[in-house]
């Protein structure tokens, strides 16, 4: 009968509508001894309405009953169930389900055995986590390291250089020891926020513990040694000789043992941060990741991974041109390219010039395969950047170096066509070689020029970058100094200097809170000319002296682009 009746139902569903029956198919003896009584008392071809709710009432006890034994084994065991095998069943087909033409005594006999394997199992260990589990094939790239240990303290093994203990010229208790003391330098950091009060106004200047921290800081880097001994000297020139580029140079004695201590924790937490990556497999060990790049007479290491196609990723080296920035395989290709290349300098039009010095403004959407190329290149040198291939509402603003052979890329940044919130600069990048030369804040000068063409106050696209967010401070800090110094009146008002720089009142404000010149007195917010700081910057201009790393505004020839 049920075959006829409910063939085309599938099993699921079948097994819902014969809740209130037993596992044989047939009813349960109560309610098909009360269904027998009830149709004894009515008329033939018609259903009572007490008989739909006693049968209804079956059926909820009964499945109330069967959620309650299903609460008690998952509470019994959370783990899946096992396979014969002791894993986790990969599918259904693993799992067995019961036929439902079963019989009841069958059915019985097989939760009887579920129950004796649930107690044989109750014993075994539960599975390690999957972030737990290491492969054990997999090795540290460093000489004569095991794989033991973690930069961090926190791990028993790793696999990159970036954890390695032996690397890092330490060793796994020593990267222990360190952790404890991390962890305890935290809470104690933590108690002492928790301590203060909740709704505790924001202090715009240092409390007198940042100042006595200040000055302790202070004492101790004026007493580390102005250089290494002799004997120093032979035992870092020996370290290198020994173990060359495969181990981290030594860094004792030559800084102070606060900075030392800073440096570190610094590489503690990226370490962490790399190992977080590997558990979630966003990277992995051996993954495509280029490290290093051919540009020009230059090899680059690169900082962060880049979205290069995998056929060229997976290489770990890549051949860049520096004038067209293409990107080949190998040393063979890029020979036979430059000597076909015609381009010594990026496309679009020269907007500066002075000396060697110039810049070009390349359109994202005239020159869309030259800036793709560009937001690659830039992105194995920035951790923040997100835009590579959406180069149309962009421009470009490229900055090179020319000599006999071409125009030599320095750096670039790029801003939006049309922002609606004034940001001057969406990215920028001053290329590794060319770091800490003053080039850096030569792209941000310029940037904050065509500001001031465009009769405009610019302000830099957040989040910034480590390197970017001390560039642009020093940047702040320099253009501030240089207007108080020229300043001879008696009230300085934050719009008169935003409109003559072009800088954000934000922006300048957060640099005079730094500076300490900025108080809050009698309901008003006073700015302070602080004249050692003035006299301080002075002395480091004359000292410069007269350096072509500035932008000078009569060597630009350049209109605001229309809106497009």
């Amino acid at each position: 009968w049920l075959t006829r009746r409910f063939h085309h139902i599938p099993f699921n569903i079948l097994t819902r509508h014969m809740a209130g029956s037993g596992s044989d198919g047939t009813e349960d003896s109560d309610s098909s001894a009360e269904r027998e009584q009830t149709n004894s008392s009515e008329s033939e071809g018609t259903v009572p309405k007490r008989q739909r709710l006693t049968r209804a009432s079956t059926r909820l006890s009964q499945s109330s009953q069967d959620t309650q034994e299903l609460k008690r084994a998952v509470d019994h065991d959370e783990s899946p169930p096992l396979t014969p095998t002791g894993n986790a069943p990969s599918s259904e087909s693993e799992l067995d389900i019961s036929s439902p033409n079963a019989s009841h005594d069958e059915s019985q006999a097989k939760d009887q055995a579920n129950r004796d394997s649930d107690k044989d199992l109750s014993h075994r260990p539960k599975r390690r986590r999957c972030h737990e589990t290491y492969n054990f094939n997999m090795k540290c790239p460093t000489p004569g390291c095991n794989s033991l240990g973690h930069l961090t303290g926190k791990h028993e093994r790793h696999f990159a250089v970036s954890g390695c203990p032996l690397y890092h010229n330490l060793s796994a208790d020593e990267c222990k020891v360190k952790a404890i003391s991390r962890e305890k330098q935290e809470e104690e950091v933590k108690a002492q926020e928790d301590s203060n009060s909740r709704h505790a106004t924001r202090h715009q200047t240092p409390t007198p513990k940042q100042i006595r921290y200040k000055e302790q800081v202070a004492e101790i880097r004026k007493g580390r040694n102005s250089g290494l001994q002799k004997e120093q000297k032979e035992k870092h020139v020996e370290h290198r000789q020994t173990h060359g580029n495969t181990r981290e140079p030594l860094l004792e004695n030559i800084t102070s043992e606060y900075d030392l201590e800073l440096f570190r924790k610094a590489q503690a937490r990226a370490s962490e941060d790399l190992e977080k990556l590997r558990i979630q497999g966003q990277i992995t060990e051996g993954s495509n990741m280029i490290k290093t790049i051919l540009f020009g007479r230059y090899e680059l290491d690169t900082w962060y991974h880049s979205p290069y196609p995998e056929e060229y990723a997976r290489l770990g080296r890549l051949y860049v041109c520096e004038f067209c920035l293409k990107y080949m395989k190998s040393q063979t290709i890029l020979r036979r390219h430059m000597a076909k290349c015609v381009w010594k300098h990026p496309p679009g039009d020269e907007v500066y010039r002075k000396g060697s010095i110039s810049v070009f403004e390349v359109d994202g959407k005239k020159n869309k395969i030259y800036c793709q190329n560009l937001c690659l290149l830039a992105k194995l040198f920035l951790d923040h950047k997100t835009l590579y291939y959406d180069v149309e509402p962009f421009l470009f603003y490229v900055m090179t170096e020319a000599d006999n052979t071409g125009c030599h890329l320095v750096g670039y940044f790029s801003k939006e066509k049309n922002s609606f919130l004034n940001y001057n600069v969406s990215c920028i990048l001053t290329m590794p070689q060319y770091m800490r030369q003053g080039f850096g804040k030569m792209l941000i000068d310029f940037s904050y020029l065509l500001s001031k063409v465009e009769e405009k106050v610019g302000s830099p696209e957040r989040p910034l970058s480590d390197l970017g967010l001390i560039s642009y401070r020093s940047y702040w800090k320099e253009v501030l100094l240089r207007y108080m110094y020229n300043f001879q009146g008696k009230e300085i008002s934050i719009k008169e200097i935003s409109q003559e720089t072009a800088v954000n009142p934000v922006d300048i404000v957060s640099t005079l809170q730094s500076l300490q010149m900025l108080k809050y007195w009698k309901g008003k917010h006073l700015v302070l000319k602080r004249q050692d700081l003035i006299d301080e910057w002075k002395a480091k201009e004359i000292k410069r002296g007269n350096s072509n790393k500035t932008i000078d505004p009569s060597s630009l020839k350049w209109t605001p682009p229309k809106g497009t």
